[in-house]
């Protein structure tokens, strides 16, 4: 045992740059891991927990005032019903902030859908006008308790005495109205009614709903939302930013262990008469084989150590949804299990490698067997004898031979140092489509910049010329956004009517045509998913009591609503109901107008009438990823430097048999030197183009996979430019060229003696 310790103490300080790079890169491995399960479990537990703790409704049925909710409580798999309440769509105003909101009224805290109490109290009847706002609402309008709503166009006045957290869909400006509880004395006069729930088995979701809407007609449901989408949403991005960093780090992790596999390979081909006197001299093979892995080992233990204290100790302090992530991660039940566990599985990931390779130490016999007469890379072939005959330069032409003559050898170094550079192309794929959603947002669904909602003080003429006469105005297009019920009755779809036939709104085409004719429309994938349809299908859906049928002509990129909204012109849906009036307006503007600048002038025209707000961005809340995917590049980096560093080290002992030929022939160390920096060269540049020919394909489909999974759909993935894809693999190439110098250097300027027992 002594023994062993004092080799693997004289190798590490040998080996000190590939030990500390090896230590690193399992780090950076182990974080990334660490933080995807961090984000994993942020994704689902928090809603999980407001739903748990809520008693949570698994349906809300929004329907009309008439209907006869009594009669759901006695469906077969309804548990308990909560409500009915009476509903009243209002907009209320803070602080200059502007939100549409469901104003619901609530006599007494309810036993399904119990809101936790966050901030402040529940309703008292003792102030009839306050009211308690949904939390996520609460921070959209700056409001706490003890602050005043004011109702735009009315003197009306409420108070929020609470905040509180809830399990239903979340608030989204200009597409989910916000969900504010007030006593029924504070709905005079609602517009509707709601009911939830709670059902035996969640599994029977889609079944009940059905028979609900069997039961009331479709003519008395509105809208109709269940648990699952609600996770979805609060899933959201959260999840994703999971699974970015999950794939990257398990890809990371396979990076390294092929990593370490080839550097111990190339160790043990360079060590085989070490290898050999240690057998001579008493060791076992399986001594041999414990030495490389307990080190190797031990380098992975430390780094997976050095990454769990890490993030347990400052990952809440990560700035961001990262931190929150993990503050919230570490009180779960599983956070200590997940905290030894990824480690434990990235340890003896890397020892599996590692064993692998050692396994092929212990069978080195205890006499050296004679190296055969050729040479190491085989005869020359007739094209590179011919290249040398036309006076090409010595270095590239001994340097291609030196670098793919042992093809198996070649081949697999070439793919070791592929892997982390394949994975930098898809880690900057996904930064670019990212960038692009800010600077090129009309490509990827988002064609208008501000969405306008007016109440009832204007007309649709007066509105649309306010609108227009702003000078960053480039084109404004009226529509209607409402709900409505799919061919199943189940679920709940978005039903747009925008643009007009004269002036159509720009919808950002995938697949098919843009609608033109009166009965034609585009939907996103979500939609298309869910009604199990296809480009080119007739769709039929129930808008209030009434029948619509609508032929799908093209696929759109929908960021909203999880792609499930169908969307045709504002004349279409007249053509069922002529007395249509425009509920909103979506902007379009002229470039280089800013949305805040131009949402002030236009809330200042409209004198109290306008609500004016940005158009959410699905990339805003992308922005931890562009953090994530940085660091992500950086241990990727490090994991293709310690391969390079071991090719580098196997091209330089091997190419030591063929110094006395090349010094024969007359060629000089600095000629020499040359071969191996090229070799070393053309093997990193063969690596660049095989991860730019293969990353690029790769990550087009993993992007997109991931649009069709989130209803945004297939076409929002971009490449990155070959302004920034040429100057990498110039990078790659050089720094593979600066780093094989110095070795190649010293080694072609060792001593005569040097070299004779280097072959001997």
């Amino acid at each position: 045992m002594r023994a062993t310790l004092r080799w693997a103490h004289s190798d590490l300080r040998t080996h000190r740059g590939e030990a500390l790079f090896l230590v690193l890169a399992t780090a950076g491995i182990v974080a990334s891991l660490l933080l995807a399960t961090a984000l994993f479990g942020y994704a689902t537990n928090p809603w999980q927990r407001v739903f748990t703790q809520s008693h949570g409704a698994h349906v809300w049925l929004h329907t009309d005032k008439a209907a006869d909710t009594g009669k759901l409580a006695g469906l077969d798999g309804v548990d308990t019903v909560a409500g009915p309440y009476p509903t009243a769509p209002v907009t209320v105003s803070s602080r200059g902030s502007r939100a549409s909101v469901e104003l619901r009224g609530t006599p007494e805290r309810p036993s399904v859908g119990r809101p936790p109490i966050v901030s402040g109290h529940w309703l008292d009847p003792s102030a009839p006008n306050g009211v308690v706002l949904e939390s996520r609402l609460a921070r959209a309008l700056l409001a706490e308790p003890g602050d005043t709503l004011t109702v735009p166009g009315t003197a009306r006045e409420l108070t929020v005495v609470g905040l509180a957290d809830s399990a239903e869909p979340r608030y989204r400006p200009g597409e989910q109205p916000g969900l504010v509880w007030a006593l029924p004395s504070a709905v005079p006069d609602p517009g509707g009614q709601v009911i939830g729930l709670r059902l035996t088995d969640p599994g029977d979701t889609s079944y009940i709903v059905q028979r609900a809407v069997t039961v009331l007609g479709s003519g008395a449901i509105g809208e109709v939302s269940t648990w699952q989408q609600a996770r979805a949403e609060a899933q959201g991005d959260n999840r994703l930013l999971g699974q970015v960093l999950g794939l990257f780090g398990l890809g990371a992790l396979v990076a390294a262990g092929f990593a370490v596999h080839g550097a111990i390979g190339t160790r043990i081909r360079g060590h085989l008469r070490d290898l050999s006197v240690l057998k001579a001299i008493g060791f076992t093979p399986g001594q041999v084989v414990r030495i490389f892995l307990l080190q190797h080992l031990a380098y992975a233990l430390l780094g997976a150590l050095a990454a769990a204290g890490l993030a347990e100790a400052l990952g809440s302090r990560i700035p961001g949804r990262l931190g929150d992530a993990v503050g919230v991660w570490q009180g779960l039940p599983g956070h200590t299990v997940a905290l030894i566990v990824v480690p434990v599985g990235a340890v003896l990931f890397i020892g599996a490698t590692t064993g692998l390779a050692a396994w092929r130490a212990g069978r080195v016999p205890p006499v050296p067997l004679p190296r055969p007469a050729a040479t190491s890379g085989g005869r020359l072939s007739g094209v590179a004898r011919r290249a040398l005959g036309v006076r090409m330069p010595p270095a590239l032409v001994l340097g291609w031979h030196t670098a793919f003559t042992r093809r198996p050898r070649s081949l697999a170094t070439v793919a070791r140092l592929t892997l982390p550079l394949l994975l930098i192309v898809v880690a900057m794929s996904a930064w670019t489509t990212i960038d692009r959603f800010h600077s090129d947002p009309e490509r990827v669904g988002l064609p208008t910049a501000l969405s306008v909602r007016a109440d009832a003080g204007r007309s649709e003429q007066q509105i649309r010329s306010l609108l227009e006469r702003d000078p960053g105005v480039a084109a404004a297009y009226p529509g209607v956004e409402t709900a409505a019920l799919g061919p199943s009755q189940t679920a709940t779809i978005a039903l747009r009517g925008l643009g007009t036939h004269r002036d159509p709104y720009p919808h950002t085409l995938a697949e098919g045509r843009p609608a033109r004719g009166s009965d034609e429309a585009v939907a996103g994938q979500g939609l298309l998913d869910l009604l199990d349809a296809r480009v080119g299908d007739w769709v039929r859906m129930t808008v209030g009591d009434q029948p619509l049928i609508l032929h799908i002509v093209g696929r759109s990129i929908e960021p909203e609503n999880a792609g499930r909204v169908i969307s045709t012109s504002l004349d279409t849906l007249r053509e069922n109901d002529p007395g249509l009036r425009p509920t909103l307006y979506e902007l379009r503007l002229d470039p280089g107008a800013d949305p805040r600048e131009v949402a002030d002038r236009l809330a200042a025209a409209g004198d109290g009438h306008l609500d004016v707000h940005a158009v959410a961005n699905p990339a805003d809340g992308l922005s931890p990823l562009r953090a994530v995917v940085a660091g992500l590049i950086a241990v990727l980096a490090l994991i293709g430097l310690i391969e390079l560093l071991t090719a580098i080290g196997g091209t330089v002992r091997e190419s030591e048999r063929d110094l006395l030929a090349l010094k024969a022939i007359g060629l000089s160390p600095r000629q020499i030197t040359a071969i191996t920096v090229t070799a070393t060269g053309l093997t990193a540049l063969a690596a660049v183009l095989a991860a730019t020919a293969l990353g690029l394909p790769l990550a087009h489909w993993l992007i997109d996979a991931q649009g069709r999974s989130s209803g945004i759909g297939a076409g929002i993935a971009q490449g990155p430019s070959a302004v920034l894809v040429v100057p990498l693999g110039a990078a790659a190439v050089l720094c593979a060229a600066a780093l094989a110098a110095v070795p190649a250097a010293r080694a072609a300027r060792r001593r005569l003696a040097d070299t004779l027992s280097a072959v001997a």
